[in-house]
């Protein structure tokens, strides 16, 4: 595998690639497969990610059941009981920029990716349901300029860690929000 690097963010988003999306045959989370319990504990990756970023942990039962607990849900800037997790780079944002072509495993890789704590966060279900599967051309953190920076360094970095592709219209959005950070850099995680 390749080592980590680090570009300054607008450098990085001049090395995405850029290439027409094309949702054809995706088929929402099942192209995806679903959350897994890779390590076989009884919790799922969702339950390992709401587990992982608690502020308040939620009680635990049986193989994994959760009730309770309490989030930061950084998209909004508030502390949250109700939660999801959300994948940084959408599933069909994946599918559309590349993840197609992959074979299903790695598809199911990504879904459940835990080697970059960026690429799946709890957030508020309110935030979830608002980005839905938009890339940064039409759903960005609200205005606040260090969300907006850390939210587009994250997109930046899962993209070229995955080896996806943008959009003229989505390059065009990242260069614009990319020139509001210009101390921001990018960690690129390549995945194997």
């Amino acid at each position: 595998m390749a080592p980590a690097y680090t570009l300054p963010l607008a450098n990085a988003v001049n090395t995405l690639p850029v290439a027409a999306e094309d949702r054809a045959g995706y088929d929402g989370e099942q192209s995806f497969g679903g959350w897994i319990d890779a390590d076989r504990d009884g919790c799922n990756t969702r339950a390992e990610v709401l587990l992982a970023e608690a502020i308040e942990p939620p009680p635990r039962t049986g193989r994994c059941t959760l009730t309770g607990g309490l989030w930061y849900s950084w998209y909004d800037n508030t502390d949250v009981t109700k939660t999801d997790i959300d994948h940084a780079v959408p599933l069909a944002e994946a599918f559309d920029s590349g993840a197609s072509q992959w074979t299903k495993q790695r598809r199911v890789d990504y879904a459940n990716y835990l080697g970059d704590d960026r690429h799946l966060v709890a957030v508020s279900q309110r935030s979830i349901r608002q980005k839905s599967d938009q890339d940064v051309s039409t759903w960005i953190v609200p205005d606040n300029p260090s969300q907006r920076c850390r939210y587009l360094s994250d997109q930046v970095g899962i993209k070229l860690a995955w080896e996806l592709t943008v959009d003229p219209a989505e390059q065009a959005a990242m260069r614009h929000i990319a020139a509001e950070c210009p101390d921001t850099d990018v960690t690129v995680n390549p995945v194997p």
